[in-house]
């Protein structure tokens, strides 16, 4: 992630803390970092007391104050495989924010765990999407459930679970149609997909998991909040996360919506996904030297 948003944080702090303004000026600078205005105001105003209280103003102090103060709303949660039994990952996300280059991602991390892995090309909307998908499965050398365009996503879904149960697989990544969740035919179409994923696996639970870009700001706030609602996250998974200049919608869903973040994508290979770091996420964040 790039530092911009860090260094101009930084630059704030080389003035003087007897201004006023100076508290303004870092609550329009958290707004802009996208950590939205409610938290910006919060902050700029802890600040402040602390501040006045504890009489200190050196840069390093209160980044790290600052620091303190968002660590509650950035968590890190990896999904949990189901001992025993296929772990089914249902993931989400709008059209263009590198979903089903993320699962294919996902499955080289998981492979590389030892796991058995099975794609399910359930995104039977878009013929291209199966298509990339079944690309990814060859390179990797996983195995692909596919049906033609226009198929039923929920019998996707079905043989891809009763033949990774016959064979043993222990990860399933279920890759789903891009449209936004809000046009009932998509929300109906995700809850008999869980429906179906309860039926054959009783006991056990879909993971569902958010990709949104972390480039994109407030959009990735309101695709969170609007997919929150309809079926629940579990976790975020961060697309371009290398090339993030503020990346601050992650504490207002961390906030607002309690969803941690599970992985990121640092480039272009599909080793380039690693597990969310909190720490390192806020230290880059707000530009605090490592």
């Amino acid at each position: 992630m790039k530092r911009g948003f860090g260094r101009r944080l930084a630059s704030l702090f080389n003035r003087s803390l007897k201004y006023e303004d100076f508290f303004e000026d870092l609550e329009d600078l958290l707004i802009e970092g996208d950590l939205g205005a409610s938290v910006a105001m919060e902050i700029s105003d802890d600040l402040k007391d602390y501040c006045r209280s504890r009489k200190v103003g050196s840069e390093e102090e209160l980044l790290l104050e600052i620091k303190r103060m968002l660590s509650p709303y950035v968590r890190a949660s990896l999904p949990k495989l189901t001992p025993g039994s296929p772990s089914v990952m249902l993931v989400l996300g709008v059209n263009g924010v590198g979903k089903t280059t993320t699962i294919a991602k996902m499955a080289s991390y998981y492979r590389q765990l030892g796991e058995e892995v099975v794609l399910a090309a359930a995104d039977t909307f878009r013929a291209a999407a199966i298509d990339q998908l079944d690309v990814h499965a060859k390179r990797l050398g996983c195995r692909i459930v596919k049906q033609s365009p226009g198929s039923d996503p929920g019998a996707v879904v079905y043989d891809t679970i009763q033949s990774a149960k016959t064979r043993n697989e222990t990860v399933v990544l279920v890759d789903t149609a891009g449209r936004m969740h809000t046009k009932t035919n998509l929300v109906k179409e995700l809850q008999k997909i869980h429906r179906i994923i309860e039926g054959l696996l009783p006991g056990s639970r879909c993971i569902n998991l958010l990709v949104i870009d972390a480039t994109t700001g407030q959009n990735g706030f309101q695709q969170a909040e609007l997919f929150h609602q309809a079926v629940g996250i579990d976790a975020l998974l961060l697309t371009k996360y290398d090339s993030a200049s503020k990346g601050g919608t992650l504490v207002q869903i961390g906030k607002k919506l309690q969803i941690p973040a599970a992985f990121v994508g640092v480039g272009e290979r599909y080793e380039d996904l690693r597990p969310f770091d909190p720490d390192e996420f806020l230290d880059t964040l707000l530009g605090i030297p490592s």
